[in-house]
């Protein structure tokens, strides 16, 4: 019985492509045991009504993750997730920052962790985690600025992650043509989320807001 519904669901993107102007790949259905623990499978979006950004299809490129070269605030990054960990390692323009304590071994330097990508990038953030408990701090920096990123500054860092996926996005043409090609289709990300998670993390409504800015660049929606 599973095995049918299986190839039904297999099938179904193919039976209504001629009914759709996205292309039925996006649906692609994935066996269910191939999943991760914290993955979002393309087909458990509704057809032709919301798409999943899956790394499994080519809206993968969405992802925080993604190799997408940009520059902001003059400096270059590889990902917005090398852009987001790198904020967790000690800052030279920080001058009091505690994080280059002699006594502290960091596996990167920040510049390092700016040219990373992928899943090497979130670990890379991971890392730091012994010696922030070391120093009982929560907070990361940019620019000098230090900010509790899942606290009272959730929305300063809110609005530097939304400054960093447009970048991205203005910077990476293909990108941008495939984000207006998901039309007005709901965006969810391939992966679950807390309820509690800031905005920041909620990388598919900040496309959203993109999106819509550039399909009405006469009324831009607010970060």
């Amino acid at each position: 019985m599973k095995k049918i519904i299986f190839l039904l669901c297999l099938l179904s993107p193919s039976l209504f492509a001629d009914h759709t102007p996205y292309p039925s790949e996006w649906w692609k259905p994935v066996p269910r045991e191939e999943a991760k623990p914290w993955e979002i499978l393309p087909q458990d979006a509704k057809f032709g009504e919301e798409v999943i950004l899956s790394k499994r299809t080519e809206l993968g490129i969405f992802s925080n993750f993604a190799a997408t070269p940009f520059t902001l605030d003059e400096k270059s990054y590889a990902s917005v997730e090398g852009f987001w960990q790198m904020m967790k390692y000690p800052d030279p323009e920080d001058k009091d920052d505690p994080r280059f304590r002699n006594d502290l071994v960091w596996k990167y330097t920040r510049a390092e962790v700016a040219q990373l990508s992928g899943f090497e990038a979130k670990e890379a953030g991971d890392a730091t985690k012994e010696n922030y408990k070391k120093l009982g701090i929560t907070w990361i920096s940019y620019q000098g600025k230090r900010m509790e990123y899942k606290g009272k500054n959730k929305e300063d860092h809110y609005k530097l992650i939304f400054r960093a996926i447009q970048a991205k996005i203005d910077q990476n043409p293909k990108t941008k043509d495939l984000l207006l090609k998901t039309g007005d289709l709901v965006l969810r990300a391939d992966h679950i989320q807390d309820a509690d998670a800031p905005p920041a993390y909620h990388y598919e409504e900040i496309l959203t807001k993109i999106r819509s800015n550039l399909q009405n660049p006469k009324s831009p929606s607010k970060e």
